[in-house]
């Protein structure tokens, strides 16, 4: 009965239809939070390459280097998956169809640059985390110029 009488209401006051570009219509999107993500895999990767290993039977420099080395891995790692979900988060609720027209490139260039991230999850690369941040950039001037506007690509690193 209860049901009945909410379908009944529903149907004498229905609500209008909304539409909406993502799951909160804020309207407000910038690629520079996935490169400060980005700028941060590539800090850690070279904090990596540059850890040096203790000396054998150094127990004490053997536990501070696995404690030092385990904290970039996790700040690379979650830094990473910051820069895909940005950088998703931009082709997804951002970038549309007219979008295609000006940069035919711009589904390829988006899927690679989210296997970057992957990428430099799985491994100590600092080839990938470079060419993360190349991508980024590249995503930078795409979405700027639809915008109509040129904002300067820079590092804060």
């Amino acid at each position: 009965m209860l049901k009945q009488a909410i379908a009944k209401i529903k149907n004498l006051f229905p609500a209008p239809e909304v539409h909406a570009h993502c799951d909160g219509p804020c309207g407000v999107y910038d690629p520079s939070s996935a490169r400060v993500a980005a700028e941060a895999v590539v800090s850690m990767t070279k904090k990596l390459m540059d850890l040096e290993v203790p000396a054998a039977g150094d127990k004490a420099g053997m536990i501070a280097y696995n404690n030092t080395f385990s904290r970039y891995v996790a700040i690379k790692e979650e830094q990473a998956q910051i820069t895909k979900d940005e950088l998703l988060i931009l082709w997804t609720d951002y970038f549309k169809p007219v979008h295609l027209e000006q940069y035919p490139d711009l589904h390829d260039t988006f899927w690679k640059a989210a296997k970057l991230c992957s990428a430099c999850k799985v491994e100590v690369s600092i080839e990938h985390a470079n060419e993360l941040m190349d991508a980024v950039q590249k995503i930078h001037q795409m979405f700027w110029a639809t915008k109509n506007r040129d904002i300067t690509w820079y590092k804060a690193s």
